[in-house]
């Protein structure tokens, strides 16, 4: 099925900014005009005065259908024209323009499982969103998270995703801390692959996102562990 084409940009209010690690922060709007999917991310545009425009895709950390409206979290990049305004200009209230649900990087309840769900760094963001998904939709599906990211307070919803592995039957999560502790300087790798899937049974679908090395790397060891590669759903992340 052809994604349908975006719709036309809104106005989204900031209602609330809160720090989720040392480089990212967590932004809640008002809700989208239209239903979103675990997955999808919006397209967020600012205006200068003289009316030069900057445009970025951010994926959705919110649930589909949550109260409090939609949540983006944005991580400060080096030299990033649009982050960097979200880090240190943006304050609750200010109006943005956003224009979404964007994107086919997705999973709803009604898809099953087992779910395989990799993220590299700040590509968890949407697989988080799938989570909650699962947790408010979905609990009987099996679901594992292996999540690599450098360090412990560089880890994005470190505490819930925890909570959620410990207290949610069915959800499990493999965080790889790449830069210390006595994982430092390993990287995902075939065995952590192979105890994933014994773990949580051949996935049925599997969702991989990161950097482009990262997401390259992980797909081809799942499917040197024999997983479909129709099955593979991945998605580069980035400012």
């Amino acid at each position: 099925m052809a994604e349908a084409a975006p719709s036309r940009w809104r106005d989204a209010t900031i209602r609330a900014i809160t720090p989720a690690t040392p480089r990212v922060k967590s932004f809640r709007f008002d809700a989208l005009g239209a239903p979103h999917r675990a997955g999808q991310h919006v397209d967020v545009r600012l205006t200068a005065p003289d009316g030069y425009q900057a445009q970025r895709s951010y994926s959705i950390a919110s649930a589909p259908g949550d109260p409090r409206g939609l949540e983006l979290m944005i991580e400060r990049l080096e030299g990033g024209e649009v982050s960097g305004f979200f880090d240190a200009i943006a304050e609750v209230g200010d109006t943005i323009e956003i224009r979404g649900p964007i994107g086919s990087f997705a999973w709803e309840a009604g898809d099953g499982g087992p779910v395989l769900l990799i993220g590299g760094g700040s590509g968890v963001v949407p697989l988080l969103a799938m989570v909650r998904e699962r947790a408010l939709r979905a609990p009987q599906v099996p679901m594992l998270l292996l999540y690599s990211v450098r360090t412990a307070a560089e880890a994005i919803a470190r505490g819930e995703l925890t909570a959620r592995s410990r207290d949610e039957t069915g959800f499990d999560l493999t965080l790889l801390l790449t830069r210390e502790g006595p994982t430092t300087g390993r990287r995902i790798d075939r065995v952590m692959i192979d105890t994933a899937i014994e773990c949580l049974g051949m996935p049925r679908h599997s969702f991989v996102c990161g950097s482009n090395a990262f997401v390259g790397t992980v797909a081809d060891l799942l499917v040197d562990a024999g997983v479909r590669p129709a099955t593979i759903r991945t998605e580069r992340f980035g400012e």
